[in-house]
């Protein structure tokens, strides 16, 4: 961009309006600049200013003009239209884009070299070390995982430092930069903070050392009382209302309010934190916790709702705070619950209670533990019985806030998933083997050290049973879909899978199913240099999300084998017919059970409270004026009703397409 020196008129004319520099051929100026609105303005160093031609439309109706008013600039490069005024201190060695409006602030500067909070270590999971995330602008979950969890592959792990510390010298400078279309007003203490476009600033007391990597797809906010250090805040995020946080990363569309609190801390996409605290965890997509009395420690998080009063302790008055816990996706407490670390919770488990014996459930999930006289009960694949868990199966992609066209984190929201089957099947094995070795009449079961009622190991049998046939049912039903042609060798085709990828196990890379040996290949190519950057890691888990349903059914392939004994590319109209039955039949039957589930919400006891100056009539009418007139015309008892239909229809489409193949 060409800039020319003022004239002498218009030097006269800004010291006119009292303006001043410690050297007037160091200010430049953009062709079409005129001083008029300048006043008050202290200039040193090397500064650079745009034109100032517009108007700012402010709320309530106010316009103010662009141009400088009662500000300190110290090697300032500003761009064209903006307006800076009553800056209380100074601005110094920052870039600043067009259109920006910065009004009463105390200080901006740049001090010295930055890297803007990329390369800040924050120390998860363990307060005392150990698993140390990097974070940088591109941080993704998947990245963020391996490098937490898999530090057994410490070579990789080595190396993707490095990769990271790479990052961080190409965004090193000594001058900040301030996007287009900016607006910081009234806000405090602003130091080596890198700011993108469209961001909003508001009554901040201080931001230090960080990113706020906004754009104009997905602004971000940052709001009144806010006080942050050592951060990376993504796209389409909000920290407002008093929210206090060190050592963090802010993933896309994350929310933090409410005087939340959080140090040592990674909040991934869709994150909401409200009232509590959060110190050394790793918060996955969608992690909530809204309560003020709610305390997240030294945890893994993802799709989980944390209840009030819940809290965990990482500290056993021994060796400090070392221990660590992992809820997998999808678990969550209810209200006032409690547990000790080291624990780990398995999939879509709820924690209710009380429970401080160190249990691993992960091959239980879908489960209840429940706190009984001091002893956690557990109740195998309860949950699966719940409309609640089905409810947020479904709510969690319709909450996707990200607005961002580029997503960085890969999220699968499948409920039923080989991630979550295999652990079904690893948990019929424990059950049957507790129902061996104890007997099949025992009314309880020792598991770990927690107990399992039998009702409730049958009753877990029963659903890891039905949920097995529903996922293998579907995979089997898309797949015959695909058939081209009415014969039998179309649909061997149609069933063959197309990778090899995708047996063995899969892991939940905080969002991202994926295959074991999928990850393990990455690993591979970090250590052998084949991968050289940190775009190319996240491309492969990319690569990874986009394949999951052919790896999906190269393992489900292989779990016909393994589970009913049937090897597809042999099976028989009869048998593939059956198989089809017996998916339609588990569809239904848990459809229908999550509706009676939801039939409890609508009993007499749920209606306690309302019509609370009127009588029995009085009491359902305000029912049904909140909650809605009838239980079948629930929106969510609708939509299980429509699935029970659509699911019917499909299969009676599969058995047909079955029916007129050939032999």
């Amino acid at each position: 961009m060409n800039y020319r020196h003022l004239t002498a008129a218009e030097i006269a004319m800004l010291e006119s309006q009292y303006c001043q520099a410690a050297d007037w051929n160091s200010v430049m100026v953009k062709e079409g600049f005129t001083p008029e609105h300048v006043a008050g303005t202290r200039f040193s160093g090397e500064v650079r200013l745009g034109v100032f031609e517009k108007d700012f439309k402010l709320p309530g109706g106010m316009a103010k003009h662009s141009g400088l008013f009662h500000a300190t600039l110290h090697n300032v490069t500003i761009g064209d239209n903006c307006c800076i005024e009553n800056v209380n201190n100074y601005i110094a060695n920052y870039e600043i884009g067009d259109g920006c409006f910065i009004e009463n602030v105390d200080i901006i500067l740049t001090d010295g070299e930055s890297t803007f909070g990329n390369g800040v270590e924050a120390a998860v999971m363990n307060e005392t070390g150990g698993r140390e995330v990097m974070i940088y602008d591109r941080l993704s979950a998947q990245q963020a995982y391996v490098m937490a969890l898999w530090r057994h592959r410490s070579v990789a792990i080595a190396k993707l430092r490095e990769m990271i510390l790479d990052y961080c010298a190409g965004v090193r400078s000594s001058v900040g930069k301030i996007g287009n279309n900016v607006i910081i007003a009234d806000a405090g203490y602003i130091k080596n903070v890198k700011i993108g476009d469209n961001c909003k600033i508001e009554g901040t007391s201080r931001l230090k050392n960080g990113s706020i990597n906004s754009n104009a797809a997905a602004p971000v906010h940052i709001g009144v009382g806010v006080i942050g250090d050592d951060f990376v805040i993504c796209s389409g995020s909000s920290v407002e209302d008093g929210v206090t946080f060190s050592r963090c990363f802010i993933g896309q569309a994350v929310k933090l309010g409410h005087n939340y609190s959080a140090s040592d801390s990674l909040f991934f996409s869709n994150c909401q934190g409200e009232n509590g605290e959060a110190c050394a965890i790793f918060a996955g997509p969608f992690t909530v916790t809204h309560h003020k009395s709610t305390l997240l420690i030294a945890g893994m998080f993802s799709f989980m709702n944390a209840g009030s009063g819940s809290n965990q302790s990482n500290h056993m008055y021994k060796l400090g705070p070392i221990h660590q816990g992992i809820m997998e996706r999808g678990a969550k407490t209810s209200s006032d619950s409690y547990i000790l670390w080291p624990a780990k919770v398995g999939a879509f488990s709820l924690v209710m209670g009380r429970h401080d014996s160190h249990q691993d459930t992960s091959d239980l999930p879908f489960s209840y533990l429940i706190e009984q006289q001091s002893t956690t009960m557990i109740m195998p694949g309860a949950n699966l019985r719940s409309v609640g868990t089905q409810r947020d199966a479904r709510k969690w992609p319709k909450r996707d806030a990200r607005k961002d066209p580029d997503k960085i984190d890969c999220i699968n929201y499948n409920l039923l998933s080989p991630y979550t089957v295999q652990k079904m099947i690893a948990g019929t094995e424990i059950l049957h083997n507790l129902q061996r070795t104890s007997g099949e009449t025992s009314e309880i079961y020792s598991y770990q050290s927690g107990k399992i009622k039998r009702s409730s190991l049958l009753k877990g049998l029963e659903m890891y049973s039905m949920a097995l046939d529903k996922f293998l049912g579907n995979s089997l039903v898309s797949r015959l879909q695909k058939a081209s042609a009415k014969g039998i060798t179309s649909i061997r085709e149609a069933l063959a899978p197309s990778t090899p990828k995708g047996s063995g196990k899969w892991v939940d890379l905080a969002g991202l199913l994926a295959p074991k040996s999928e990850v393990k290949a990455l690993m591979d190519d970090i250590e052998s240099g084949a991968i050289k950057d940190v775009a190319a890691i996240n491309a492969r888990f990319h690569e990874m999300f986009d394949n999951y349903y052919e790896y999906e059914w190269t393992w489900a392939f292989e779990t016909f084998k393994s589970w009913y004994g049937i090897d597809l590319l042999e099976a028989d109209k009869a048998c593939l017919k059956g198989l089809v039955d017996r998916w339609l039949k588990a569809v239904v039957r848990m459809d229908n059970i999550l509706i009676e589930d939801a039939h409890k919400e609508f009993s007499l006891s749920m209606m306690t409270s309302f019509g609370a100056d009127g009588g029995e009539s009085t009491r359902q009418a305000d029912f049904e004026q909140v909650r809605g007139t009838s239980f079948e015309n629930d929106p969510f008892v609708q939509s299980l009703r429509e699935h029970i239909n659509a699911k019917t229809s499909l299969g009676g489409e599969a058995l047909h397409l079955i029916e007129a193949f050939k032999a």
